[in-house]
């Protein structure tokens, strides 16, 4: 075999190497090294931002319309309603004038002067229930010194008119009236629903003399998490001025009515005037901006124009902090 020239000038620095080991080396030289390039993996591409779901907050707003008699004033549409907040005219992105369901919480004094009134709640209850939405939900959350959310097997909610009403019953009248904190841990279970519109209903004979609580408290979380509060006050003595005003504050604050029935009337009529009050209502909702700090209050104003129509009234909350981004049940 004849080498080439680079290899004969290689062999004279390499004596000792072998026949092999040289024709390699010329093999090497005489065909050219490739460039030694290793294959190295590319370095992990960073995981895809996670898909971001843009949910616009609404403020929604349970409307009711009534005329000089009290009566609800139907047939309205979006174009009669102009929402206003803090001042500023805002897009009606949600309008509904049917009769949409609502979850509602009943708020149930147990305390011991409660004791006589518990068995007419309970019937109140049943006859709210069978007068409500078919798809509405509701529980029922009793206080004395104490709050426990009575709902049967551990469900959150319930349409059945008869569990309401084993729920009432499920303790006794006792203790004190710790109202203000069964009206916050109510809020909170309110948290769960998967409607839109939500209510409390408080039935209560006195004020609170047992909370944690205060009253700012239960109205900062209650315009957080838009809802509406009604009651149904046993009170009638005139001692009793201060539990009415109570109540009437706390409904007053959140667009709700504060009943107080008279000896003629009995829980059961008037729950059923709350159940109606309820369902006679128009839905609206709208976007807030972004503008001012996230946990000031907001005023509302609704104005309606309904020609022909006489003299009405316009219902609803008169305003709301930044909503509270509920936790949502699995459906």
């Amino acid at each position: 075999m004849t080498l080439s020239n680079p290899f004969r000038k290689l062999t004279r620095f390499l004596p000792c190497y072998s026949f092999t080991a040289l024709l390699l080396v010329h093999l090497l030289l005489h065909w050219g090294l490739p460039a030694y390039s290793q294959s190295v993996p590319a370095p992990p591409s960073p995981p895809a931002p996670p898909a971001i779901a843009l949910k616009t907050e609404l403020v929604v707003l349970p409307v009711r319309i009534s005329d000089a008699n009290g009566d609800f004033v139907s047939g309205l549409s979006v174009d009669n309603f102009r929402v206003y907040d803090d001042g500023r005219l805002q897009r009606i992105s949600l309008f509904e004038r049917e009769d949409t369901p609502v979850t509602v919480g009943l708020i149930v004094d147990h305390s011991r002067s409660m004791g006589p009134m518990l068995a007419e709640v309970a019937t109140a209850i049943v006859s709210f229930a069978q007068s409500s939405h078919p798809q509405d939900e509701m529980f029922v959350m009793a206080f004395n010194d104490h709050v426990s959310l009575e709902m049967p097997g551990g469900t959150p909610f319930t349409h059945d008119p008869a569990e309401l009403a084993r729920a009432v019953s499920a303790i006794s009248a006792g203790g004190g009236t710790a109202l203000y904190d069964a009206v916050y841990e109510g809020l909170n279970h309110l948290q769960l629903a998967l409607k839109d519109k939500k209510a409390l209903i408080i039935v209560s004979d006195g004020a609170d003399n047992a909370s944690q609580h205060k009253y700012a408290d239960v109205l900062a979380l209650a315009r957080r998490s838009q809802t509406v509060i009604y009651s149904i006050g046993l009170v009638g003595a005139p001692n009793q001025e201060a539990d009415r005003k109570v109540l009437q504050r706390l409904c007053h604050d959140t667009g709700g009515i504060a009943f107080f029935p008279e000896a003629r009337q009995s829980v059961v009529s008037v729950s059923a005037r709350i159940a109606h009050a309820l369902r006679e209502q128009y839905t609206l909702g709208f976007a807030p901006d972004k503008s001012g700090n996230d946990h000031s209050f907001r005023k509302i104003a609704v104005r309606v124009t309904a020609p022909g129509r006489g003299k009405i009234r316009v219902q609803t909350r008169p305003g709301y902090e930044k909503p509270v981004n509920l936790g949502k049940r699995p459906s």
